[in-house]
C-alpha cells in the first residue's frame, strides 16, 4: 500500500502547539556550546535534524543499501520502492500534477543551474532577458550569468522598496516582450521578504515568460501549491526543510521538462547507447546521471513525513510570534537597526549595531551558546543596494522557544550597554626612528606592549575573547586616507587594510594594518606583537601556528575567523619572502 503524506497528516491538529515537546525530537538541541545551553538562531542557513530523519538514513545504510533501478535482487528492490515512493512525496508535498515532474537534485543550487543549462542554453538567444530582483542569492544570479554570456542574453533586475519589499512598479517597468524567464525567490534568505508570487506570476505568463521559483526559504514555513502558484520550475533544498544536505529538488512543468535536453550524461539518463548515437531516458530519469543520492532521498522523505505530522498553520504562527518578538526587543536597544521590514516576511530578523561590527556581535553571542548568522549571506548585490558589508541574521524555526529569544534579547542589550566608551586610548611614544613614518612608529610602540597576561594564561574564552576585543579597540587606527581598495586584504568576514614599509637602513619590515571588527583589529594585534620591526628572515622562520597554538586560538577560530587570520598571516610573510 503506497504511503502518503495524508495518512501521517497532523494527530495534533487540535491540540495547540508545544515547541518545548517537539525541541526534544532533535538530539542536538539539547548540546551545550562554550559551556551554555545552545540556542540555534541559524535556520536560515540549515535546519537541524529530528531524530526520525537521522533513524531513516541510518535505517537505509544497516537494511537496504543498494543502488536503485539497475539491478534484479531483493535489496536493490527495496531501495528503489522507497526511492520512487519519496519521489510520490515531494509531488503531495509541492501538490505536482505527476511524479514525472519531480527532479531529484543536489540542492537548490543544481537545481537551478540544471534550468539555467538545459533549458537556458536551448532558448535564450542574443537580445532575450532574463528578469532577476535584488533580493536573489548568489544561486539564482551566477548560472544566468554564465548561460547569459554563452547566449548574449541581457539581465535585468527589479529594484526593492527601502522597507525590503519587491518594487512591483520596477517589476512592471523592467518585464518585457523580450523577457524569456523571471527568476525570482518566494522568501529571502537575508531580510525575510516574501514576494508578491501571484502578481508576478499573472504579469509574467501574460507576456509569455516563464517563471522559476527558489523556494529554499518557503518550504519549512508555509504550505507550498505548485499547481496554484501557477510556476513553471520551483527548487529547494532538503537541508533547509529538516532533511539531510546533499539533496534537492527541481519541480518542472511536465511539458517543459519532456522538451528539455538532458544537462549531465551518464548512468541512467539513457535508454540506449552506442557509438553511432544515444537514445535518452523518459522522465522523471532523463535529468538524473549517474548514482543518486539514495540515502539523502530517503531522509528527505522522513523530513517530510515529520513535517506533515503538524499542522503548518500553528508552525507559521509561532515562528512569526518569535519574529516579532525579536524585532520589537531589539527596536528597544539603542543603536540597533532593523534591515528589512517588508509587511510579509518568514521568520528571519536582519539587524545592524551602530558600536559593534557583525562579526564581533556573531562572536560573543557564540560564546553564549547562541548561534547566529553574520556576513553578506551569500547575497551582495543585495547587501550593494541596501549600502551594507552584511548584517546579523537571526532566523527562527518551530522548535525555537520564547527562552530561545529572551536569551538573545539579553545578550544583545549586555552586548550593547556593555560596550564601554571610556577606556584610556593607547598614548605610548612613538619609536625613536626618524626615517620610519609617524604612524609606522606608533603602531610598533603599541606592538612593543606585552601581550596581557590574562589573555595567555585564561581558560575562560569569554574572557579571553574579551582581551582580544580591547586589544582591538586600543590599537592605533589608520587614517581614512590609508583604507583604500588596493590596500584591502581578502578572505576575511570584515574589511582588513594591510600596509607595510621596509627600512633599507636597518632592514626591518613595519606593518600598519586595521579591521572594521574589533575582533579581527584584537588579532592583528596580537601577530604584528611578534613580527612588526623584525628582518624579513626572522619573520619568515617565527612559528605562527606555535603561537597561535600557546595563545589557545587555533581550536576556537571559526572559519571565518581563522581564514582571515591565515590571509594576513600570508601577506605578511609574502612581504618577508619579498625582501628575504
Amino acid at each position: 500500500m503506497k504511503k502518503t503524506l495524508s495518512s501521517h497528516k497532523a494527530q495534533f491538529d487540535s491540540e495547540p502547539f508545544n515547541p518545548e515537546l517537539t525541541r526534544q525530537q532533535f538530539p542536538i538541541l539539547s548540546q551545550r556550546a562554550h559551556g551554555s545551553p545552545l540556542v540555534y538562531l541559524d535556520n536560515a542557513a540549515t535546519t537541524q535534524k529530528p531524530e526520525s530523519v537521522i533513524e531513516a538514513i541510518n535505517g537505509y545504510y544497516r537494511e537496504q543499501n543498494a543502488n536503485v533501478h539497475r539491478a534484479s535482487h531483493y535489496l536493490s528492490a527495496k531501495s528503489t520502492k522507497a526511492f520512487e515512493v519519496a519521489r510520490e512525496q515531494v509531488q503531495q508535498f509541492l501538490n505536482a500534477s505527476s511524479s514525472d515532474e519531480i527532479i531529484w537534485t543536489r540542492g537548490a543550487t543544481e537545481a537551478i543551474n540544471l534550468v539555467a543549462n538545459s533549458w537556458g542554453r536551448a532558448n535564450l538567444q542574443a537580445g532575450d532577458e532574463v528578469l532577476l530582483t535584488c533580493l536573489e542569492h548568489h544561486a539564482n544570479i551566477v548560472p544566468w550569468q554564465l548561460v547569459a554570456e554563452a547566449t548574449g542574453a541581457v539581465i535585468k533586475v527589479v529594484d526593492i522598496r527601502p522597507d525590503g519589499e519587491l518594487c512591483m512598479d520596477s517589476f512592471t517597468r523592467q518585464l518585457s516582450d523580450k523577457t524569456r524567464i523571471v527568476c525570482v525567490t518566494h522568501a529571502s534568505n537575508a531580510i525575510g521578504t516574501i514576494t508578491p508570487m501571484a502578481e508576478i506570476m499573472a504579469a509574467a505568463h501574460k507576456l509569455g515568460a516563464l517563471v522559476l521559483v527558489d523556494g529554499s526559504q518557503m518550504v519549512a514555513h508555509q504550505t507550498v501549491d505548485v499547481q496554484k502558484l501557477g510556476c513553471d520550475f520551483y527548487v529547494f533544498s532538503g537541508h533547509k526543510v529538516f532533511g539531510p544536505t546533499g539533496i534537492g529538488v527541481l519541480y518542472g512543468r511536465k511539458a517543459l521538462l519532456e522538451a528539455m535536453p538532458p544537462w549531465q550524461a551518464g548512468g541512467e539518463m539513457i535508454e540506449r547507447v552506442s557509438f553511432t548515437g544515444t537514445r535518452f531516458n523518459t522522465l522523471p530519469f532523463k535529468f538524473e546521471a549517474g548514482t543518486p543520492n539514495v540515502a539523502g532521498v530517503i531522509g528527505m522523505a522522513a523530513a517530510l513525513d515529520f513535517l506533515q505530522s503538524f499542522n503548518m498553520s500553528q508552525l507559521a504562527e509561532h515562528e512569526q510570534s518569535l519574529r516579532q518578538k525579536a524585532e520589537a526587543g531589539l527596536r528597544a536597544i539603542p543603536g540597533i537597526r532593523l534591515i528589512g521590514q517588508a509587511s510579509e516576511k518568514v521568520s528571519v530578523v536582519s539587524f545592524i549595531c551602530d558600536t559593534l561590527h557583525n562579526q564581533d556581535i556573531g562572536l560573543l553571542l557564540d560564546q553564549q551558546g547562541i548561534a547566529v548568522r553574520t556576513g553578506h549571506h551569500c547575497t551582495m548585490p543585495l547587501m550593494e543596494r541596501l549600502n551594507l558589508s552584511g548584517t546579523v541574521r537571526v532566523s527562527f524555526s518551530f522548535y525555537n522557544t520564547e527562552e530561545d529569544v529572551d536569551r538573545f534579547l539579553s545578550a544583545m542589550r549586555l552586548l550593547v550597554t556593555s560596550e564601554d566608551h571610556t577606556d584610556e586610548e593607547f598614548q605610548g611614544l612613538p619609536a625613536q626612528r626618524s626615517g620610519l613614518p609617524v604612524l609606522y612608529q606608533t603602531i610598533k610602540a603599541f606592538s612593543d606592549q606585552p601581550v596581557p597576561s590574562s589573555l595567555m594564561d585564561s581558560h575562560n574564552w569569554q574572557e579571553k575573547y574579551r582581551q582580544i576585543m580591547l586589544l582591538g579597540k586600543r590599537m592605533p587606527s589608520l587614517p581614512d586616507s590609508w583604507k583604500t581598495e588596493g590596500a584591502r586584504l581578502h578572505g576575511c568576514e570584515s574589511t582588513v587594510w594591510i600596509h607595510y614599509y621596509y627600512d633599507q637602513e636597518t632592514m626591518q619590515l613595519y606593518f600598519a594594518a586595521d579591521s572594521d571588527a574589533r575582533v579581527i583589529r584584537g588579532l592583528i594585534a596580537l601577530v604584528l606583537a611578534k613580527i612588526n620591526g623584525r628582518q624579513p628572515d626572522d619573520i619568515s622562520r617565527f612559528d605562527m601556528d606555535g603561537y597561535f597554538e600557546q595563545l589557545g586560538l587555533l581550536t576556537h577560530l571559526s572559519p571565518s575567523r581563522g581564514n582571515g587570520l591565515r590571509a594576513i598571516v600570508a601577506e605578511i610573510l609574502s612581504q618577508a619572502h619579498r625582501y628575504h
